[in-house]
């Protein structure tokens, strides 16, 4: 038996030994790579040296190589835990070749080490190769004398790598390890090939990059070709140390000690050790990802770390950890790697503060979350539709932080299944709506470049006339094209500045214009207005052509322009009502007006009442028909706050300042666009209200055209509602409720003929049961409705019969349920409920179980439902002999 650094050291020796130079492993995190959230393969830090890119003093190397996979294309995190190879966090081990040598090399090299070095059974190896690679097959039989029947040729998906859709690409070798038939599956075919079971164990692949694919497809051998493989280190070291699973070697054995002294549980190597493996794996994961330089956050890198984390806190809830725990599995972690990599041990105080933080603030909000949790999977199951909805799997990750694995993770324990089409669309409704209010980020992340380049124009500043009115004439005083100034543009993206403009940039939250401005050989339509120091920058297409000097016409939609102030000036009317309403603490935190909507966060630590929102939104519809002349002044600050005028959070204000005052409403510091009186708005009406942070509450509405579109929706739903029920709509409420006592009755009078016919079904069942050794043993496929219904059969049932056994099965909506009750004399015997249901759920591909007197379990094939009885009856059987 080897330890694990001593086969990492082997291996690197060896190929040392080869002429290979060894390089460290490079950061998880890739370095000019945005196409990867982390390193996933040795070959990673080679990318540019394949590519032909980058130039290196050596043409061979040797990598112990850290990887993640956890997110983006290669992911593992749903299978960690389940099988006995798959990690968020691995090394893995490979050798490179850059022209040098090739596939007879790479074949002998690969044979060798396994054979000679670590003395792994040649009988016990067997080969894929690509079905086109006669040369591969070749090579193995000659270099490594491996057998032909032991040698399977392979398809394009398995047996053929490529760094993507074009470039460097070819055909693999893969080297499995047959483990013997006791690791078997049950399929009459269980073949290297043909199944993935735990019998044959993949532990290296040689990849033979020998083609360049062009853009049609074709394959062009390349002119030097090279090597590139890689062998998971926790693999190769299972194998070397006799265990059965990778989470049983010295690279998790302290970990799992440590896990049963927190919880005072042993560990299990079956399906309850499934907690304890997905803790240990994440430990590593979290303490490699945080030590180089990966933080929680919600997006990106970060964000895939947080939800590690997260998972594996909620799995020591799982297991009885109430308090913050996973951070004291740093130390044991940089134990086990110090030698390998020394920087876990030297930030390991770090690492453990930074889980530690984390660990705090989930567990926070993990306990609410858990009762939402259980309250969603309620009356999912009340429901009887087995599917948690995308919305309320978004809200657990919007408002708790539950992840969308976690969530499958609970729900898959209940034998539920998330609606993760309809959480990714809440997820991208959520991203546009982000990248609407910061849609200046990308095209204004420029603006240093614009500052450089108009600092050799000698123009002012932009003048903004777009207070007084919405057209106006300027001449171009600059074109700019990428980090250059032009001097015309022709059907091409540009910014334009002009001297004047009536186009209002985005700020304060409002949104900016949109328009034309129109030359005499062209015009371009304005997507984007900016601020960049002192111009304002318009941002669009040009068709046709316009000239720097030439004189433009600049046109502002007036529609557009009119809906976004009627927003505006509703947020003022909102927040005057707010605090009429709340009280002055509800001050405004943020905004967004647009055209279609407006958004205002506040801050006030309760949700608002159905009664507080209707006074809120009357509040303002009054201000609305009230007609207040909307005023507007520039005045120094000082004056401003004397005159009463409200400064809002987060603004930064000049010496001289606007004021915008609804007469006789409200006061307050302003630079956006208005209406000229509070009747132009129309109507405001409130379309949501919720959290968005402790504290902070958010308010979305709309005013004009958008609410009458909205009560117009609304209107026609109800006469619809109204319609179907045969009712006038002022009427629908209380025909509903009329409904509803209706509906509830007769459910209470189906429910008693249920009862009635399961009774009568009880009877004949009865008779079906046989006598076995002084016990009666009734085991049944039944009609039920559902779980519950099935259980209350059988424990009537199991109180006529006495002394015996029952297990009943039914089949609704394509699901298994399985229910058993054993009498308490059997259950001294040595009989077990659950042991019973076990037997037949995982025959029919489900699990469970409960206690010995009584045990319910789920699966999932109807198909196998006979035989899991079956199994069941046998096993039953035998017991009672």
């Amino acid at each position: 038996m080897r330890n694990s650094g001593e086969i990492r050291k082997a291996f690197l020796d060896y190929f040392e030994n080869k002429r290979h130079t060894v390089i460290s492993s490079s950061s998880l995190v890739p370095v000019n790579d945005p196409t990867l959230l982390f390193a996933n393969a040795g070959m990673n830090q080679f990318k540019d040296v394949f590519l032909g890119i980058d130039k290196r003093t050596y043409s061979r190397a040797a990598t112990a190589q850290k990887c993640v996979r956890a997110g983006g294309k290669h992911n593992d995190l749903d299978t960690v835990g389940r099988t006995a190879r798959h990690h968020t966090f691995f090394e893995m081990l490979g050798n490179f070749s850059f022209g040098d040598y090739f596939k007879r090399e790479a074949i002998q090299y690969a044979w060798e080490f396994l054979t000679e070095v670590v003395r792994l059974p040649k009988e016990n190896l067997w080969i894929t190769i690509y079905e086109d690679d006669d040369e591969a097959e070749k090579l193995w039989q000659e270099v490594a004398g491996v057998a032909p029947e032991r040698i399977i040729r392979m398809g394009e998906k398995d047996n053929f790598w490529a760094m993507g859709d074009t470039g460097p690409c070819g055909p693999c070798s893969e080297i499995h390890y047959d483990r013997g038939a006791d690791y078997a599956c049950k399929q009459p075919e269980c073949a290297l090939g043909v199944c993935d079971c735990d019998r044959w164990l993949e532990i290296w692949n040689l990849v033979f990059m020998q083609y360049n694919r062009d853009e049609e497809g074709n394959l062009n051998p390349l002119p030097r070709p090279s090597i590139d493989t890689g062998m998971g280190l926790e693999r190769l070291t299972s194998l070397l140390q006799g265990v059965d699973s990778n989470f049983d070697t010295d690279l998790f054995i302290p970990l799992m000690d440590s896990i049963e002294r927190m919880t005072g549980i042993k560990y299990d190597q079956g399906e309850k050790g499934f907690p304890f493996r997905v803790i240990a794996d994440h430990s590593r994961a979290c303490t490699f990802l945080i030590s180089d330089g990966v933080l929680p956050s919600n997006d990106g890198r970060g964000y895939v770390l947080r939800r590690i984390l997260r998972r594996a806190v909620r799995f020591g809830r799982s297991l009885g950890i109430e308090e913050a725990f996973l951070y004291k599995n740093v130390d044991v972690v940089a134990d086990i790697m110090k030698d390998a990599y020394p920087e876990i041990e030297d930030k390991k105080e770090f690492v453990k503060e930074v889980i530690k933080m984390e660990e705090d603030r989930f567990l926070v909000t993990l306990n609410e979350g858990l009762k939402k949790v259980e309250e969603i999977i309620a009356g999912v199951k009340s429901r009887g539709n087995g599917i948690i909805p995308g919305a309320e799997a978004f809200m657990l990750y919007d408002t708790y932080g539950f992840p969308l694995d976690l969530t499958e993770d609970v729900a898959e324990e209940n034998r539920l299944v998330v609606d993760t089409d309809g959480f990714k669309q809440m997820m991208e409704e959520q991203r546009e709506r982000a990248r609407q209010a910061n849609k200046s980020t990308g095209a204004f992340a420029q603006e240093v470049i614009i500052s450089e380049l108009m600092q050799g124009i000698t123009a002012g500043p932009t003048i903004f006339t777009g207070y007084e009115n919405t057209r106006d004439e300027s001449s171009i005083i600059a074109i700019i094209k990428g980090d250059r100034l032009i001097d015309e543009a022709v059907e091409d993206d540009v910014l334009v500045i002009t001297a004047n403009t009536p186009f209002y940039a985005e700020s304060g939250g409002q949104v900016a214009d949109a328009g034309v401005i129109t030359g005499t050989q062209g015009e371009m339509s304005v997507e984007n207005v900016q601020k960049v120091g002192s111009c304002i920058v318009h941002e669009g297409k040009v068709q046709g052509r316009l000239k720097l000097g030439e004189t433009v016409s600049l046109m502002v939609s007036d529609a557009q322009r009119l809906d976004i102030a009627r927003n505006h000036t509703a947020t003022h009317l909102l927040h005057k009502a707010l605090r009429q309403v709340l009280g002055d603490h509800a001050q405004q935190k943020g905004s967004l007006v647009e055209s279609s909507r407006l958004r205002f966060d506040f801050s006030h630590l309760a949700s608002l009442s159905e009664e507080e929102l209707f006074r809120i939104e009357n509040m303002v519809n009054e201000f609305i028909l009230g007609v207040h002349e909307v005023k507007t002044q520039v005045t120094g600050l000082e004056d401003a706050r004397e005159y009463g005028a409200i400064a809002l959070f987060g603004e930064k204000y000049d010496e001289q300042v606007r004021v915008v005052e609804v007469e006789g409403v409200s006061i307050e510091l302003c630079g956006g666009t208005h209406v000229r009186n509070t009747g132009q708005i129309g109507t405001f009406k409130i379309i949501s209200e919720g959290s968005v942070g402790s504290g902070l509450r958010r308010i979305e509405a709309l005013t004009g055209r958008g609410a009458r579109e909205y009560l117009n929706e609304v209107e026609k739903s109800l006469k619809a509602a109204a319609s179907a029920l045969r009712a006038a709509p002022a009427e629908v409420g209380n025909k509903i409720e009329i409904l509803q006592h209706t509906v509830k009755e007769y459910e209470k009078e189906i429910e008693n003929m249920k009862g009635k016919i399961s009774r009568a079904s009880s009877e004949d069942l009865i008779n079906k049961a046989y006598d076995l050794f002084g016990s009666k043993v009734l085991i049944e496929k039944v009609e039920a409705q559902d779980a519950g219904t099935l259980r209350q059969n059988a424990e009537m049932l199991k109180d006529k019969l006495g002394t015996g056994i029952v297990l009943l099965a039914s089949v609704s909506q394509d699901k298994v349920s399985l229910v058993s009750f054993v009498s308490k004399d059997l259950v001294d015997k040595g009989l077990h409920a659950g042991n019973i249901v076990g037997t037949a759920a995982k025959i029919a591909g489900g699990g469970g179980g409960g206690r010995p007197d009584m045990a319910q379990a789920g699966a999932r094939d109807k198909s196998k439902l006979d035989e899991a009885l079956a199994a069941a009856r046998e096993m039953v059987e035998k017991i009672l002999a």
